[in-house]
């Protein structure tokens, strides 16, 4: 509590009692809170895993086939199921792609060389083809 040493009271008392909140450590409790929740926000983004029910008539959001690119172990590149020299990849992709929202799977065989892959993608990358993903099997599969 904090007191005023300048005024005198009729009782003698020379101190009188201010009513006024120290909110310092209100501050510092709110500071802790945000940056508790700004740690833990992106953790809960993630959502719960549901089993979701089936129905009969839905149809799924994006009903576009996706542009699918796969090298295989003897440095082989194949735009779907035809094979595409490299220096033609990216046009053969663009004139494919149409609009900038659909995204480009990359599949690299288990055999292919990382540098392979890695070359790929940076030519996708330079041809300003940026929405990439890479195509793995899961942990369960075979």
């Amino acid at each position: 509590m904090a007191f005023n040493p300048g005024n005198h009271h009729e009782d003698g008392s020379v101190y009188t009692p201010l009513a006024e909140m120290n909110v310092t450590p209100f501050i510092d409790v709110m500071l802790v809170l945000l940056i508790i929740f700004m740690v833990t926000a992106p953790m809960l983004a993630k959502g719960m895993q549901v089993d979701l029910p089936k129905a009969a008539r839905a149809q799924p959001l994006d009903t576009k086939t996706p542009i699918i690119i796969a090298v295989d172990g003897d440095r082989r590149i194949y735009l779907g199921k035809e094979e595409v020299p490299r220096e033609a990849l990216v046009a053969r992709v663009k004139a494919e792609l149409g609009e900038p929202a659909r995204v480009v799977h990359i599949r690299g065989d288990k055999a292919a060389s990382y540098g392979d892959v890695v070359g790929l993608l940076d030519d996708l990358a330079a041809g300003g083809i940026t929405r990439l993903s890479i195509i793995t099997r899961s942990a369960g599969g075979k």
